[in-house]
């Protein structure tokens, strides 16, 4: 997916800015809020064109406009990168009706009334860098940024790059970008007001200038790629231009006011019978509104069937929450049944309805999407959608074990990354999974990650002592605060998701004692990691399954980094799971972010007082240290 060390998705701020705060209907604006900003992290996926996306969500009487977009020059995932470092960010505007982030990278806005026509506001701002070059540089720089503000309204997708090199050596490498859904004569106006403006930079040699519908820059150092330029020549013939823009002044007129029929139709036919609706506008155009999908009420009997009675020829794992089972519905739909184990249940039928609705509203490309529940008696059944690959322990300890590569490692390491991201500080209310394990991370066809068993956890009685344990989590992989004093949080979550980032490089189990042939000593994974971290010798920790050319060593040991970061014995140094995403998809030094030292399991962990919820052995242990 990147291109080597070179990825940069340029997160740079240039701005943030947060509106006012909401005063009511607090949680029905933010779960729409989280509704329409993931859906334009799910466009800013997609592997053609995914450079722009808008969306709106509709509930009651309560609206979110949202739009997104990058440089054109950065790669579909550097993209993608860059949408969900700015989702992260802009969700820090807690409550806030509106708010609008602009990065080096991309522009993300969100709002109650649709912007998409926006140009011009009164919060457009510039940035000037500090060094000079000389006046040759100044009046090449004007008329390059002239001929972008005339070309750039022109090309498709409002978009420009050009680099133009300077007699007495150098270049000038300069950008010129409008928001895909304004008018032509719309970004001309913003760009010719950026023009005037950004002028006032020279003799710098870089400067941004930003506003609501279009974004410049220049540079004398490059910030893309030679061949990521676009010949504007065409673009400056001016012979029937005049003509041909009242044309398509007229044309963009007709289509927004068709467009603006269609949405007030659907708004009003929607909100009459009072749905909630998910609509996108890629590129100026409603594509349509569709319904969000309540979870399924399965029958028992059909569950069962399609199970073949929950036989071990079906039995696809299982773990603390419960076994899953392959299933096939009459429809030939193939799923994945979790049987629960939630012994004498002592709450009403409709709680665990209620949360699995609530579950099933969690939406993000790296989870598994819940489908549907069944309660018949004791029994609490949930659907997922089936993985076709398993899980990815299967890929790293099990028979499918060397298959995976450096880059398909990385992707899994990130997308599991997001999907913690999502629900610690993305999805309305923040969901601690407590139970990340290498076998909880599924993976589909494509060997994309995505998190099962999340908020499994809100399902256990409050009085838990009737279950299994009164711990939900596995050996090798909890965090030691909340394995031996219950102290539970996100940071939680970081630190297994940590050992998961070791496990991903080395190939090796975090609880399988290894053989260290330098001191002859036997040591746990993370020992094993920390130690070869101090002596400088992260290389030796990369599966040996990897070939040494096929991964940048730098990269490896980035990674690597990250993963002890995770795992530190303090929980309040382990980053959030958003700082994680950033971490791993931008080229920021880690120098000033040094991992400390981790707690180190010298055997396998029973604290004193508790009993451990768990697929592991469990034998007595100490916790200690150095």
């Amino acid at each position: 997916m990147f291109h080597g060390a070179q990825a940069d998705p340029q997160i740079n701020s240039l701005i943030k800015a947060c509106g006012r705060n909401r005063s009511s209907s607090l949680f029905n604006f933010n779960k729409i809020l989280n509704a329409t900003l993931e859906d334009l992290i799910n466009q800013s996926t997609r592997n053609d064109d995914n450079y722009f996306g808008t969306s709106n969500n509709v509930m009651g009487g309560d609206s979110v406009y949202g739009l997104f977009q990058c440089r054109r020059y950065l790669s579909n995932t550097d993209c993608a990168a860059c949408v969900d470092a700015a989702v992260a960010d802009i969700l820090t505007c807690s409550g806030a009706v509106s708010a609008h982030i602009v990065y080096d990278g991309c522009f993300l806005r969100y709002g109650p009334h649709s912007f998409y026509s926006d140009t011009v506001r009164d919060g457009n701002g510039i940035v000037c860098g500090n060094q000079t070059y000389n006046n040759e540089f100044s009046e090449e720089t004007k008329e390059v940024l002239n001929k972008l503000q005339i070309a750039t309204p022109r090309i498709p997708h409002h978009y420009a790059a050009t680099k133009t090199a300077l007699v007495g050596g150098g270049a000038i490498y300069a950008i010129a970008q409008c928001v895909e859904t304004v008018s032509q004569n719309g970004c001309y106006e913003c760009l010719n007001r950026g023009f005037n403006s950004i002028q006032g930079c020279l003799p710098y040699t870089d400067a941004r200038e930003y506003d609501a519908g279009c974004f410049m820059r220049y540079s004398h150092q490059p910030f893309f790629a030679d061949n990521q330029t676009i010949d504007i020549t065409p673009f400056l013939d001016k012979g029937n231009s005049r003509k041909k823009l009242y044309l398509l002044i007229f044309g963009v007129l007709g289509g927004v006011a068709l467009v603006t029929v269609i949405f007030f139709a659907l708004y009003h036919l929607y909100s009459k019978h009072g749905f909630k609706k998910t609509m996108r506008v890629p590129k100026g155009e409603i594509s349509g509104a569709t319904k969000l999908k309540a979870p399924i009420n399965y029958k028992y009997n059909d569950l069962k069937a399609a199970t073949n009675n929950f036989s071990e020829e079906n039995r696809l794992g299982g773990g603390g929450f419960g076994n899953v089972y392959k299933g096939t519905l009459k429809n030939g739909k193939v799923i994945a049944v979790k049987k629960l184990f939630i012994g004498q249940l002592n709450k009403r039928d409709d709680d665990f309805e209620t949360e699995v609705k609530f579950l099933s509203n969690a939406h993000h490309r790296n989870l598994v999407r819940l489908l549907g529940f069944s309660n018949k008696g004791q029994d609490r059944l949930i659907v997922y959608e089936y993985m076709t690959n398993g899980s990815l322990d299967k890929f790293l300890f099990g028979k499918e074990k060397g298959c995976l590569n450096w880059r398909q490692r990385y992707d899994i390491a990130l997308g599991t990354a997001r999907g913690l991201a999502y629900l610690h500080e993305e999805f309305h209310v923040s969901i601690i999974h407590r139970d990340i394990k290498s076998s909880n991370i599924l993976l589909d066809d494509k060997l994309q990650p995505k998190i099962a068993d999340f908020g499994l956890a809100r399902f256990l009685a409050s009085d838990q002592s009737k279950l299994k344990t009164k711990f939900a989590g596995t050996l090798g992989y909890t965090a030691p605060e909340y394995a031996i004093h219950g102290q539970l949080s996100q940071k939680v979550d970081t630190y297994s998701y940590g050992i998961v980032v070791l496990e991903i490089v080395s190939g090796q189990k975090s609880t399988e004692i290894v053989k260290d042939n330098n001191n002859n000593s036997h040591e746990y994974l993370i020992k094993q990691a920390w130690e070869l971290y101090e002596q400088g010798k992260h290389m030796e920790l990369v599966d040996k399954n990897l070939e040494p050319n096929e991964y940048d060593l730098e990269e490896a040991k980035r990674v690597i980094e990250i993963g002890l970061m995770c795992t530190q014995a303090s929980a309040a140094k382990r980053p959030k799971m958003s700082e994680v995403v950033v971490l791993l998809t931008s080229k920021a030094q880690l120098e000033h972010l040094q991992p400390s030292i981790p707690v180190f399991v010298e055997s396998n962990l029973k604290p004193q007082g508790s009993t451990f919820y768990s697929d592991a052995t469990v034998s007595d242990s100490i916790v200690s240290a150095r």
